[in-house]
């Protein structure tokens, strides 16, 4: 019931809301970003879920729908609507993380964005929000999986005008992973097969269950 109070008070941007780290260090695996991972967690199938699943072990997951790393409100960005905010030191062995999406698409229409995409990664992946965040998870030596977002192929969505823009950031991060060998980015761009809408929700936006399981997939077979 936690979850689904959380994720309905994110996504109407009421209140940030993320799962508190359990003590004892059982869990070691913990992921953060925005909708991509947490939807469906209401019904026990996000993309959390279904890796634990998969890998037999506990994920701990502090994503929130809305969440951006520019976000500009301190109370509802410090209860993890500013993804940055999501993170909490620990022995982690891996943090599955994603976003940038919802600074591109709020934050500039995915439009003129090539201001709001410096600030996110510069070209050359060394420099903004997103580099800033991993440089601090990796300082432990934890590694970092990036996730990637859906495409709609053979089918238009909401944010089908964000592809250009969301495909050039997505650039960036393979660029940054390429020279660090503890970051990975998990493309999903081929994920869903051309004109098959059962890999997202009704609102073409959001994975399904379906969607989230074959992104856990892909994070298992790395995992393992």
């Amino acid at each position: 019931m936690r979850r689904v109070i959380c994720a309905l008070a994110a996504l109407f941007f009421l209140v940030g809301c993320v799962e508190p780290v359990p003590s004892g260090g059982q869990a070691r695996i913990m992921a953060m970003g925005d909708s991509l991972l947490a939807w469906n967690a209401g019904s026990g199938r996000a993309v959390s879920d279904a890796l634990e699943a998969r890998l037999g072990q506990p994920v701990v997951d502090r994503s929130v729908p809305g969440a951006s790393y520019l976000y500009p409100l301190p109370i509802s960005g410090s209860l993890g609507l500013r993804i940055e905010r999501q993170f909490v030191a620990g022995d982690w062995d891996w943090i599955v993380l994603n976003g940038g999406g919802n600074d591109l698409w709020r934050g500039c229409g995915c439009g003129k964005c090539r201001g709001q995409l410096e600030r996110l990664i510069s070209a050359d992946g060394t420099s903004g929000a997103i580099p800033t965040l991993i440089g601090r998870i990796r300082a432990k030596g934890t590694r970092v999986a990036y996730v990637g977002y859906l495409r709609t192929p053979g089918f238009r969505s909401p944010v089908e005008g964000c592809v250009a823009i969301g495909s050039a950031l997505e650039a960036r991060i393979a660029a940054l992973a390429a020279r660090d060998p503890g970051v990975v980015f998990v493309s999903n761009s081929d994920l869903v097969p051309n004109g098959d809408r059962s890999f997202h929700d009704s609102d073409l936006l959001h994975p399904s269950p379906k969607g989230s399981a074959a992104i856990a997939a892909r994070l298992a077979a790395l995992m393992q």
